[in-house]
């Protein structure tokens, strides 16, 4: 079958990266999460004291962009890639909070998006990939042959994201992870550079009632449909 580039963008906690991951497994593609570049670079300006009491230092992150390298890694005997900033597996470390309450920000600032963008590109040169974000199908790849945005309502997302920090063992509570998904939202979608919009040609799928499988085999379904469509 012929090889596409496949968009998935959404809010946070919608299961974009589990579907994604998931359907380039199914399909043989290459799977990019652009929200783990957004992470590792935010843990790097934590680890180097980036956020002051006044905010962020921008002019320091700045010049240390062309030193962030951001790479994606499969471990011995495991299918999904792990990421690895600057040589070291921060896969862990860029999940936690502290982590998803500052990320929304430091994606905000227009030279780190240019950075990644230009990466993200690269790496789709040869298609047959999966990528999922916030702006993949709008600005990294707007020719995109298949786009999909994804939906569901913030306190199902935030039960979703509160389970899963809890199952890693993290000492969190409710109300605090709904106000990151809240906020979260109003940052992403109110961003003057690259905000989340649902491209005009994407397929929206809100899964507020479904299932992980469902919602997996109506998008490989789909998927399938529209590559043997293409010829």
């Amino acid at each position: 079958m012929k090889k596409i580039i496949i968009a998935i963008d959404g809010y946070s906690s919608t299961g974009k990266s589990t579907i994604a991951k998931r359907l380039a497994r199914a399909l043989g593609y290459i799977y990019v999460d652009t929200g783990a570049m957004y992470r590792a670079v935010t843990l790097f300006a934590l680890e180097n004291g980036m956020f002051t009491t006044e905010g962020i230092d921008k002019e320091g992150l700045l010049k240390s962009l062309g030193s962030i390298n951001i790479r994606f890694e499969k471990k011995k005997g495991g299918e999904d890639a792990e990421t690895l900033l600057n040589g070291k597996n921060v896969e862990d470390k860029i999940r936690s909070m502290e982590v998803s309450n500052r990320v929304s920000n430091i994606a905000a600032i227009p030279e780190v998006r240019h950075k990644l963008v230009e990466e993200q590109r690269k790496m789709g040169e040869d298609k047959g990939i999966v990528m999922d974000g916030r702006d993949i199908g709008t600005v990294v790849f707007p020719d995109a042959e298949l786009k999909l945005f994804m939906t569901a309502s913030p306190e199902i997302r935030a039960t979703r994201r509160y389970k899963e920090l809890l199952g890693k063992g993290k000492e969190v509570t409710y109300e605090e992870v709904l106000k990151n998904v809240s906020e979260r939202d109003y940052i992403d979608s109110h961003r003057a550079d690259s905000p989340l919009v649902k491209a005009e040609d994407a397929i929206e799928l809100d899964n507020t009632d479904m299932g992980k499988d469902e919602q997996f085999e109506r998008i490989y379904n789909h998927t399938i449909r529209f590559i043997e469509q293409l010829g």
